[in-house]
């Protein structure tokens, strides 16, 4: 299932055992390599390290009324997990990180991303055109397979390949709608009705 990264900002981390919400997401720890997410960042009273985390693996389940878990015991410390720590300390958020293709062209700045919530792995990124360009388009929707890179700065993308004239032609004449009888074969139902 896809869903809103923001979505699961300030979402209930519910306890299996209890019954009852143990926390809240702050924050999500995002792999910038894989653009995964690895842990989310809690807060609430009833935690006992500042900060602790929640790790993906240790997450039941995702469902309406939040993210569901065994207990509380599945809380870590940031200090807990080299890897983790790593990670964290990275503090990546690809939101309001500029985005260009590879022929250095500005797109936009990253507005959201959605997760798909089987591998909590960012799927899409929403981004937001300049003003110059957003009289065309406001929005450009940028899948994970078409990210070449990310560096401190920017993410770069695959460049828009450009299809030449003569080729779009072709494919305009080409293209039959299915729903819509041709003129060719009405003139020819026509013309067996007449005989």
């Amino acid at each position: 299932m896809l869903i809103t990264g923001s979505r699961l900002v300030n979402a209930p981390v519910m306890g299996l055992q209890t019954g009852s919400e143990l926390a809240r997401t702050k924050k999500a720890i995002i792999d910038p390599k894989k653009l995964e997410i690895i842990a989310y960042e809690l807060e609430g009273p009833l935690l006992d390290e500042d900060p602790s985390l929640l790790r993906i693996a240790d997450v039941r389940e995702f469902s309406d009324i939040g993210l569901i878990v065994d207990s509380s015991d599945e809380f870590v410390g940031v200090e807990d997990i080299i890897k983790l720590k790593e990670i964290y300390d990275i503090n990546f958020t690809p939101i309001g990180m500029t985005v260009i293709d590879e022929k250095r062209q500005k797109l936009g700045k990253v507005d959201s991303y959605t997760i798909e919530t089987g591998a909590f792995l960012i799927q899409q990124l929403l981004v937001k055109r300049p003003l110059l360009k957003s009289l065309n388009d406001t929005q450009l929707l940028i899948h994970r397979t078409q990210i070449t890179e990310i560096n401190d700065d920017e993410i770069i993308v695959h460049s828009q390949a450009e299809i030449p004239e003569p080729a779009l032609e072709v494919m305009r004449h080409s293209y039959t709608n299915p729903f819509r009888k041709s003129q060719q074969a009405e003139q020819i139902h026509q013309s067996n009705r007449q005989q």
